[in-house]
């Protein structure tokens, strides 16, 4: 099984939702693999009306409370009433463009539990972290700021491993480089929930993934999936990214 998840970003208003998803055809996606979308919370009710159903929707950020005087923001309550069942927390854009923090990650995660959504929690390393070979602290600590919730809970989650320096700059980590930063998130997971539960998460890539590098970095060891930012826009594009996923699961250390 791979997971083929696509983040909208601030792009498709509702028409342009309606029209991605006449353009999708899903059909011919083995069954077994998992298609989720990530649109902008204003067109989630027009992607939750056009899509195939086997396609899971997602919002792409969420506030911690469930109500209040947050003048812009959406609760996880509010996404779950609005038909989506997933939640982005703590994208790289959220933490290096809004400044978020592992602490409002954590809470941004206990607030999705509580609406029954399923979070892709999202960790990653900038390019100045990379350079002083703090790839393995940098993506541990953010994850072990959440794994205490999660593990209170026992609820599913992902994790998306996305290194700054990739995202939309058309620089992408070799298969090597995900693959081992996906072997280092494992062996976190395998500490907090034993090999078991370690295995039932599913450890996507995101960065500049296209159809060009898809199958490549979906076959690389601990890669169960990939999140897609700029390529999923093209349906046609994000339909030859879920072609390339593999038949078998991916292969863990």
């Amino acid at each position: 099984m791979a997971v083929i998840a696509g983040n909208w970003k601030m792009n498709l208003g509702p028409v342009a939702a309606r029209a991605f998803f006449e353009r999708f055809h899903a059909d011919d996606v083995p069954e077994e693999h998992e298609i989720l979308v990530f649109p902008p919370a204003i067109s989630i009710g027009a992607a939750m009306q056009a899509r195939p159903a086997r396609v899971a929707v997602g919002v792409q950020n969420l506030h911690w409370e469930d109500a209040g005087a947050f003048t812009g923001e959406i609760s996880a309550p509010m996404a779950a009433e609005a038909g989506a069942t997933l939640a982005l927390v703590g994208h790289s854009e959220r933490r290096h463009v809004f400044g978020e923090t592992d602490e409002q990650v954590r809470l941004k995660v206990e607030a999705a539990l509580r609406a029954g959504l399923t979070p892709v929690v999202c960790v990653g390393e900038t390019l100045e972290e990379r350079r002083a070979g703090q790839v393995d602290e940098v993506i541990v600590r953010q994850l072990g700021a959440v794994l205490p919730v999660l593990g209170q809970h026992g609820a599913r989650f992902l994790v998306a491993y996305e290194p700054v320096w990739a995202i939309g700059t058309g620089e992408t980590a070799t298969p090597e480089d995900a693959s081992a930063a996906h072997a280092t998130l494992r062996a976190c997971l395998e500490d907090a929930a034993g090999v078991a539960g370690a295995e039932r998460v599913p450890i996507l890539y995101g960065g500049s993934v296209k159809s060009s590098n898809a199958a490549e970095l979906l076959a690389a060891p601990d890669v169960d999936g990939v999140l897609v930012g700029g390529a999923s826009l093209d349906p046609e594009e994000f339909h030859r990214i879920a072609l390339a996923a593999p038949a078998q699961p991916s292969v863990h250390r």
